[in-house]
């Protein structure tokens, strides 16, 4: 399972965001093993079909959620490839979340990630649950050089209270997950390139309203998919969700 290690409440430039009414009922998250199991079997059927060849061989990097490595994101990784991509695992082995200063240990995260990258100079983002707030900041630090950005069930516009796990983060860190007001605002704030969140209703772990904006831009786009939460990183739907996102047709810079 993942969750948020950066909760969020508020909407850019102040105003307070709606906050989720609750967190997803606990039937919908003791029916995340199950469901994902299904859809792990729905992937194997898609798995069947190769997928329609739409990269362009540009590099996408994948950041897995909490307290998962890449192993959790092979199906997504193996079919962007398969669709034309060079896609690629962060590199960072087991995520336990931030430690330490926030900043710097994004600049930390963004320097390994530049290495892994080259000689690439331009890249996507893809990041499940907490690794999507990994992909968000990373895009800020570099405007010029990411195409696009997708998460997937991150959510950024919400707070730990709309998490069913949020233990999780103590649990490995042994701290409670930061709250500083004006990190939350930064966090809230996506990236000046195009960013697509996926969010689930079906969502047992995070609150879905939490993983949609708080207003419009025009850059952003939220879309629904079917698919649990621990399910995502194979969910059918969500491969060729990001596959298409990704395609050059539609991976166009927009102006903030």
């Amino acid at each position: 399972m993942t969750s948020p290690a950066f909760p969020l409440s508020r909407k850019p430039g102040g105003a307070e965001a709606s906050a989720p009414s609750r967190r997803p009922a606990l039937s919908l998250l003791a029916s995340e093993p199950a469901r994902a199991t299904l859809e792990a079997l729905q992937a194997l059927g898609h798995w069947r079909n190769a997928p329609e060849q739409v990269g362009d061989g540009h590099t996408v990097v994948l950041f897995p959620g909490l307290a998962t490595d890449g192993r959790t994101l092979w199906p997504l990784r193996r079919h962007l490839e398969r669709a034309g991509f060079r896609a690629m695992d962060w590199g960072q082995g087991l995520n336990t979340g931030p430690s330490g200063d926030a900043d710097e240990w994004l600049d930390q995260l963004a320097g390994s990630v530049q290495q892994r990258i080259l000689p690439a100079r331009e890249v996507s983002l893809v990041g499940w649950s907490l690794g999507g707030f990994y992909a968000r900041e990373l895009a800020k630090r570099w405007p010029d050089r990411v195409n696009h950005v997708i998460t997937i069930g991150t959510p950024f516009n919400g707070s730990a209270d709309d998490t069913n796990v949020g233990w999780l983060f103590r649990l490995l860190n042994g701290k409670p997950p930061p709250n500083e007001a004006e990190l939350r605002k930064r966090l809230a704030e996506p990236p000046p390139v195009p960013t697509t969140s996926l969010y689930s209703r079906r969502d047992g772990v995070v609150a879905w309203e939490a993983c949609t904006h708080a207003r419009r831009f025009r850059h952003v786009r939220d879309i629904e998919v079917q698919a649990s939460h621990m399910g995502m990183g194979w969910a059918p739907e969500v491969l060729d969700q990001v596959s298409g996102l990704l395609a050059p047709r539609r991976d166009r810079k927009a102006a903030a």
